[in-house]
């Protein structure tokens, strides 16, 4: 991936560009995954969620990044994983390297006021483009940039059609695109249309100031809050300023709940999508589904090899598209259909794993059913044939977690480092 020096126009170039990655709150709608861990690090596809889009700009040519990271536990792990980028460079042989800040330890009040406290702290005097971590998106920049200048923006909206409003943003447009009315997450009944928000902004320069109204101050000083959807979008368009909305036509997910991360997981490991799908060689079989065994080094190769002799002999099963980790052990027997296995898990003897993805380093026992649920990292699932683990209905396991063997989890979710002994039916354990 080397250098990608793209002109929106005027000799400005898209390695001059800095991107804002809010990363704030508590992810409250992907509990029990996020209760010790950073939504945007939560992991999708064997990597850390955000990295589809520091992938998806930095293969445009994007070079300048800053985390707005709000809390402990955000800044821990974007730092620690990411420092200041020389190493997620050289992973992807990204060159010249991203570049990659953080905020200063100021704690905000919202995405805006992130985006706020970032613009005025590293004195951002050219458009800022602003991006959710939880966020995967195929946009591309140049276009996105060149309909901003043409508009004379404020604030450019990336806006994607949605059959279901519900949680969204929704945005009415007229013939040249200009937003004229926004409504945060309306029932759909009140909704003015189906433009969703998707959490995707370029923000002009001018907006530092707009920042500092009093009627953008009198918001926070009253909701003590200054979100982009419910706050600060309504005011710019109330207040007269241009807000435009840019028509999305490429994939965006907004994975934000347990269901949205298994369909957004499904749909990455079934369609193409420009960058994304660098899961390493496809593995060719004489079977209608699409298997991705990870593993280059000569240790994990030697994993990989394995796996692939009894996925070809059919002493492991495969259907649909399926992606397999680093250094992971899967027994005969094993049934696996559209899911994805992170690096260093167990798979027993003839265990199911189905529309799932199975985070790293877990154990699953022989005879485990595992179907429409998301299991973290370092998980046990004690299984047997007399006594068969099952988990299904969008269940969630956090990291750390036990199992016991002939355990039922339907729709339940479990908080980490918990030890289950008792079925869990629509319920939540460990909160």
């Amino acid at each position: 991936m080397g250098v990608n020096c793209v002109s929106t126009g005027e000799g400005y170039l898209l390695k001059d560009l800095t991107v804002i990655i809010p990363v704030g709150g508590k992810a409250t709608r992907l509990l029990p995954l996020t209760a010790e861990t950073s939504k945007a690090y939560l992991r999708l596809l064997n990597r850390p969620l955000v990295e589809f889009a520091l992938l998806s700009l930095a293969s445009q040519g994007v070079r300048n990044i800053i985390f707005g990271v709000k809390g402990y536990t955000n800044y821990r792990n974007l730092y620690d994983y990411f420092e200041s980028g020389y190493g997620f460079s050289a992973r992807y042989n990204i060159k010249p390297r991203l570049h990659i800040r953080y905020q200063p330890n100021v704690d905000d009040i919202g995405s805006a006021d992130s985006a706020s406290i970032n613009l005025e702290y590293y004195n951002l005097k050219t458009p800022v483009f602003a991006v959710q971590g939880d966020n995967i998106f195929d946009v591309e920049i140049k276009r996105l940039m060149d309909f901003h200048k043409e508009k004379r923006a404020a604030l450019t909206i990336v806006l994607r059609e949605v059959d279901n409003v519900e949680g969204l943003g929704i945005a009415d447009i007229d013939s040249s695109g200009k937003i004229k009315r926004f409504v945060e997450k309306p029932l759909p009944k009140d909704a003015p249309g189906n433009l969703a928000n998707t959490g995707l902004y370029v923000i002009s320069p001018e907006v530092r100031e707009i920042f500092k109204e009093k009627g953008v101050q009198q918001i926070i000083k009253d909701r003590n809050r200054l979100d982009f959807g419910y706050d600060f979008i309504p005011y710019v368009i109330q207040s007269g300023y241009p807000v435009y909305g840019y028509r999305l036509k490429g994939s965006w997910f907004d994975v934000g709940t347990p269901k949205n991360y298994l369909e957004a997981m499904k749909y990455l490991l079934h369609n193409y999508v420009p960058v994304l799908n660098d899961f390493g060689e496809r593995l060719h079989t004489d079977l209608d589904c699409c298997v991705w065994v990870q593993g280059k080094s000569s240790d994990s190769e030697k994993c990989r090899e394995q796996i692939v002799r009894k996925i070809r002999r059919k002493r492991i099963h495969v259907n649909g598209s399926v992606l397999i980790g680093r250094h992971c052990q899967i027994e005969d027997g094993a049934i696996l259909s559209n899911c994805c296995i992170d690096n260093f898990t167990r798979v027993g003897k003839n265990a199911v794993i189905s529309n799932t993805a199975v985070m790293d380093r877990v154990a699953v026992e022989d005879y485990a059913e595992i179907q429409d649920s998301i299991i973290g990292r370092h998980v046990k699932i004690r299984s047997s044939q007399l006594s068969p683990t099952k988990i299904s209905d969008v269940s969630v396991i956090a990291d750390d977690v036990t199992i016991e063997a002939g355990c039922v989890l339907s729709s339940a979710k479990v908080y980490p480092h918990q030890n289950v002994k008792v079925n869990l039916l629509n319920q939540v354990l460990g909160s």
